[in-house]
């Protein structure tokens, strides 16, 4: 009479060991140059459902700030749970035509996650600042141009029957063309203080919300198919962006437009995946999105990750260092530090404008920005001057566009002095490979590919060799 019952008992602990052995999916859903200008960040100028819906399934981050406005510094560090300008990645665009290695340490998200028996995919770009075989990180085929590196076509769909995945799906946002079908029109948008209000910066303004109308379009899609092929109960959504939108001031600069990142972790299709929900305002890191990913597919995070796991107990950042450095053929320095109330902001090169010549200069939209501000239309343009400060100090709360630089303000000396220090120290701490000149090898592939509009004076040797 015993045996059945001890028969039913065994078999029902060993489905149950079984079920919590299924190792979880994780997707990130990358969203390209997207700022969080979104209903469940308290713009409500256009709606995103299935955002929304994400949001309401998992942990919404209305604080996670990048350590850099660029796409390939952002990218090298959330791969590799380290500050780029720890590793030596941190110029935007390099190890392309050179070859240039990750120091032996450093591993990359999906060579880990291989490791521990997932099958890794990535469909879009990579921009990873240095060189690699396509095969030691992702499955499936890829394609390769000359100066943005690697893109990856894969999918889920290759796998084997059962294996558990880690994937990257590269959602264009910023960049993306496709219109919305009920597109918003410019005059219904708020223009920021810091540009003119002029019509080529309202349609950049509106473009980026129906950018974001589309990527929510394309979040809906992504959902759709992980419900046809039976994995949206096992897997780990998290929807975040590299930088901010490619407006002047704001895309490749320390300031919050550049920097500022939707970041939602969410598990609709089984909540216990995640055990968490709601809204969390601390200061978050983009950087520790990395830990954070491995610790949810519960594998052990390298000990000389910078990246922290946001879940873990105690988790607390008192600020987030973010870092600027050459941008395409723009060399600069700039460093950051975000606190929840107040940004420092420390300018090295300060022998050229902040708006020195860019990848931007010749567009029409950049164009039309300087125009205004010689013809005086009224906006906060200072950042527009030909003087650059060595330091800046915002208060965010009560100047949240950070127009008033209070750096020079005595009643503010002692923050500005205990924010340059944490500064200092870090620099010192991290041996910030900022501070030291870039290749003769990297500078020349710079030069080879942008000749004349290589002005600063590090590219002086090549224009006397040319």
């Amino acid at each position: 009479m015993l045996a059945v019952p001890l028969v039913f008992s065994t078999c029902s602990s060993t489905q149950k060991t079984a079920h919590r052995s299924k190792k979880v999916n994780i997707l990130w859903l990358f969203g390209e140059d997207i700022d969080p200008w979104m209903p469940v960040y308290g713009d409500s100028t256009v709606v995103t459902p299935n955002i929304d819906f994400l949001a309401q399934n998992g942990v919404t981050f209305t604080n996670c700030f990048s350590m850099s406005p660029v796409c390939s510094p952002a990218r090298s560090g959330i791969f590799t749970g380290a500050m780029p300008t720890t590793i030596g990645t941190h110029n935007h665009r390099s190890g392309r035509t050179i070859t240039k290695r990750l120091p032996s340490h450093v591993q990359v998200v999906p060579e880990i996650f291989k490791q521990h028996g997932y099958y890794t995919f990535s469909e879009g770009k990579d921009d990873f600042n240095w060189s690699y075989n396509w095969d030691d990180y992702w499955s499936g085929s890829y394609t390769e141009k000359k100066h943005f590196g690697k893109s990856g076509t894969g999918s889920w769909k290759n796998r084997k029957d059962g294996q558990p995945f880690f994937g990257v799906i590269e959602l264009y946002g910023g960049k993306n063309n496709k219109k919305p079908a009920s597109p918003i029109s410019p005059d219904k948008v708020k223009v920021m203080p810091y540009y003119p209000d002029i019509p080529s910066v309202r349609q950049q303004i509106a473009d980026h919300y129906n950018q974001i109308k589309v990527t929510d379009g394309e979040i809906g899609e992504i959902i759709n198919e992980l419900k046809k092929d039976g994995l949206y109960e096992n897997t780990i959504i998290i929807f975040f962006s590299d930088n901010g939108y490619k407006l002047l001031r704001d895309k490749q600069f320390l300031y919050d437009a550049g920097l500022h990142m939707p970041m939602i972790i969410s598990a609709p299709g089984n909540p216990k995946l995640l055990k968490k929900s709601g809204v969390r305002e601390d200061l978050m890191s983009l950087l520790d999105l990395t830990a954070t990913t491995l610790q949810l597919a519960k594998i052990k995070v390298p000990e000389y990750m910078e990246s922290k796991d946001v879940f873990e107990k105690g988790y607390h950042r008192d600020f987030v260092i973010a870092a600027r450095d050459r941008c395409d053929f723009t060399i600069d320095r700039i460093r950051a530090v975000r606190t929840t109330q107040f940004k420092y902001i420390k300018n090295f090169m300060t022998d050229r404008p902040l708006m020195q010549l860019q990848y931007r200069s010749h567009k029409p939209a950049v164009k039309a920005i300087f125009k205004a501000n010689k013809e005086g239309i009224p906006f906060e343009n200072e950042w527009l001057s030909d003087q650059r400060p060595a330091e800046e100090l915002y208060d965010l709360k009560n100047d949240p566009f950070e127009v008033n630089n209070l750096a020079n303000d005595p009643n503010y000396a002692s923050k500005l002095k205990e924010l340059r220090g944490i500064l200092d120290q870090w620099i010192v701490s991290t041996n910030d490979q900022g501070q030291y000149p870039e290749s003769k090898e990297q500078l020349k592939a710079v030069y080879d590919r942008y000749g004349e509009r290589c002005i600063n004076p590090e590219f002086a040797p090549f224009r006397t060799i040319n």
